[in-house]
């Protein structure tokens, strides 16, 4: 697997962690920032506990500080090592995911790298999702969104820890904040994505399309019986075409759905 440096733009470097599965597609992405002429760079989402993969984030510069995006052990499981290579703090919306740093908040503005980044809460894919704005002099902006918005495929609502409620809020920021300005997405998973605004309605009405099917599914199998039909019986009528090894998946976001339905 090719897993060598992309530049992407002035203040970006990318290296995909040799980590490929059915959820995180050709593996995750860990995103180096930094201006040009800057003494330091941020690493966002140090990715899994791979030695050849850490020690290449810890050779990219001076690393002052790194950022996670969300929970997930594919994004979390290497940032304890990576401490440990370069001193930086380890800084995450929730404190169990810190290390030597404090917890990060929606809104925060962090000066590192040359750059200011700022924190966006997006839950969701999990409640303590948050995605990162970065703008530099003469530089487009760029939105990193973890697993909130993915450069391929759709994304999995981790419920009950991630809410459909929720996630149709981020999008909807996100779709602002695209809108607003010319902005890039950098996803946790897959290819760049130029138009972030672009991203978040197809997301919008990817979502709108599936609750339609899942309220159909749920009605038609329904029928006069008082009580909603159990998730698996919904899954298989509106994700029947869905692979085996993603029906878990698959059922999680029926889940979510349902959730928001009764809702």
């Amino acid at each position: 697997m090719n897993t060598a440096w992309e530049n992407i733009g002035t203040l970006v470097r990318r290296r995909r962690a040799d980590n490929p599965g059915p959820m995180t597609l050709d593996g995750t992405n860990s995103y180096v920032l930094s201006a040009p002429g800057a003494a330091g760079v941020v690493v966002v989402d140090p990715g899994p506990l791979l030695e050849d993969h850490l020690a290449e984030l810890a050779a990219a510069g001076t690393v002052e500080l790194i950022l996670v995006t969300h929970r997930h052990g594919d994004h979390t499981d290497g940032s304890a090592r990576l401490h440990e290579l370069t001193g930086a703090p380890v800084r995450a919306a929730l404190p169990e995911f810190c290390h030597a740093g404090n917890s990060l908040h929606d809104g925060e503005l962090i000066h590192a790298g040359g750059l200011a980044v700022e924190v966006l809460a997006t839950p969701g894919h999990t409640s303590d999702s948050l995605c990162f704005a970065v703008a530099g002099p003469g530089a487009k902006q760029i939105v990193l969104t973890g697993d909130t918005i993915l450069g391929a495929g759709s994304t999995v609502l981790d419920y009950p820890d991630g809410t459909l409620g929720d996630y149709l809020d981020s999008l909807e920021l996100l779709r602002r904040r695209g809108s607003a300005a010319p902005t890039s997405a950098l996803p946790g998973h897959g290819p760049v994505l130029a138009d972030l605004a672009a991203a978040a309605e197809g997301y919008q009405a990817h979502r709108a399309e599936r609750i339609a099917q899942v309220k159909a599914a749920v009605e038609q199998l329904q029928g006069d019986a008082t009580e909603f039909p159990t998730v698996e019986a919904v899954t298989a009528v509106v994700y029947g075409d869905v692979p085996a090894n993603l029906q878990g998946a698959a059922r999680l976001s029926v889940q979510a759905q349902l959730d928001y339905l009764r809702g």
